[in-house]
């Protein structure tokens, strides 16, 4: 289990099959303090996940192989605490629907000349997810409280 000081560090897994994007997104959201990993195949982004400890993702929906709405349920059927925002070209009520039933955290369109609202999205992300791990912590602590407890008492 990842701990809070690891999520600090602001870790962000970025997929999408634009590398001209990917390399705009990068630079931008490396000066607002992110670290960011940016992946042109989908099908790489499960095998990074599995390996770091990332909790952010940003994923393009329209990507040959996997689409990101598909790259979204895998992701949530593996670890349904990553947080997930979409990206896309693909300007549509149903595109925005379908990311959040999938459970996504936001839905943002491309070309995107101004990349507040992403990082206002990012930084609330990290505010959830350290929130959670805050959460397990607590939880944590509190089992070992009780088993303590328990076996002072037999």
């Amino acid at each position: 289990m990842a701990s809070i000081s690891s999520i600090s560090e602001k870790q962000v897994l970025h997929v999408d099959d634009d590398d001209v994007f990917l390399k705009i997104a990068n630079h931008r959201l490396t000066k607002e303090g992110y670290q960011v990993t940016s992946l042109t195949r989908p099908e790489h982004a499960l095998k990074h996940l599995l390996n770091t400890n990332c909790r952010v993702c940003i994923l393009d929906i329209d990507m040959p192989r996997v689409n990101g709405l598909q790259l979204l349920q895998e992701i949530k059927a593996y670890d349904g605490g990553i947080q997930v925002i979409m990206m896309t070209g693909l300007v549509s009520q149903m595109t925005v629907l379908e990311s959040l039933r999938g459970g996504a955290e936001a839905c943002f369109f491309k070309p995107m000349p101004d990349f507040t609202p992403l990082v206002e999205s990012l930084d609330a992300t990290f505010v959830k997810v350290e929130r959670w791990w805050g959460c397990l912590h607590d939880l944590k602590n509190r089992r070992a409280s009780e088993l303590n407890a328990a076996g002072a008492t037999q």
